[in-house]
């Protein structure tokens, strides 16, 4: 076990980073480093025996300031939880190029240079452990969220790449992979929806769709009875964390285990035609 039991979580100011912020925060024996863009929205956790750290995962100074700051008290970073991301949902002709660029920087950029940032202190230590919050959308695609599932097909590649590189090192990598979660996902992703000009008119009924479902799917219907919340993920993220020999992947709620079995076992066509039971088809009358 490390000498260092310091945990760097992001994106903690709400859902799955507060909710696992103040689950281990609650056990014994690690000091967590909750962190954000606006440390003033930590004020609770910072009650509930936190330590604090203004983070903006996209900007490289923020990124060396929070890791030299922990580093500083403990020598190196124990364990890095990467939660920090979020939704851009439209339609891949629709959503402005500058909004795509904008979704990689936070969702997988700010991923790299951060894991990169922490590594260093790992290998001193030959101990360490970084939890990736992928998606059970890192294996599968639903309509009119493309770019945020590339962004998590991206963390499941880099996940397979680092575990095999980092682990001579005495550094486990691991993936989480939730699938819905009641924590304020769907109304992000619906409000970050955006749209470049003259688009509106070509998908605004699909858009309207994809807003719908994605409302729908955590309120009501079969789906939403399988979703799981945000202390779910927490456990499981307690469980990467304490394993002696910790899984690549772990699975969140009933509705990752039902879609990605699924999605294995159907072909694409088959796939599209489920995806066509929820969602319109653009440019078919």
């Amino acid at each position: 076990m490390p000498q260092s039991k310091a945990v760097l979580i992001t994106g903690c100011s709400s859902g799955i980073g507060r909710a696992t912020a103040l689950h281990l925060a609650a056990l014994p024996g690690w000091t967590v480093w909750a962190s954000a863009r606006r440390p003033a929205e930590l004020a609770e956790l910072q009650a509930a025996g936190c330590r604090t750290v203004a983070l903006d995962v996209t900007d490289a100074a923020s990124i060396d300031a929070a890791v030299a700051t922990v580093e500083a008290e403990h020598g190196a970073i124990a364990a890095l939880v990467n939660n920090a991301g979020y939704s851009q949902s439209g339609a891949f002709e629709a959503v402005p190029l500058q909004r795509v660029r904008a979704q990689f920087e936070t969702n997988v950029f700010g991923v790299i240079a951060l894991t990169q940032r922490v590594l260093p202190g790992m290998r001193r230590a030959r101990w360490g452990r970084v939890v990736n919050l992928s998606s059970m959308g890192g294996k599968l695609v639903f309509p009119g969220g493309g770019y945020y599932h590339a962004t998590k097909h991206a963390i499941e590649a880099l996940g397979d790449a680092l575990r095999f590189e980092v682990r001579g090192f005495g550094i486990d990598v691991v993936l989480i992979e939730p699938g819905l979660i009641k924590s304020g996902f769907s109304e992000a992703a619906i409000g970050a929806m955006s749209v470049r000009e003259g688009m509106q008119e070509v998908y605004g009924p699909f858009h309207e769709a994809v807003a719908r479902a994605t409302k729908e799917s955590y309120e009501k219907g079969p789906f939403a009875r399988l979703a799981g919340v945000p202390i779910d993920v927490a456990r499981v993220v307690e469980r990467a964390l304490v394993a002696r020999r910790p899984r690549a992947r772990y699975t969140v709620s009933l509705s990752a285990t039902v879609l990605l079995a699924q999605r294995r076992w159907s072909s694409d066509r088959v796939w599209d035609w489920l995806m066509r039971q929820n969602f319109p088809s653009p440019g078919e009358a």
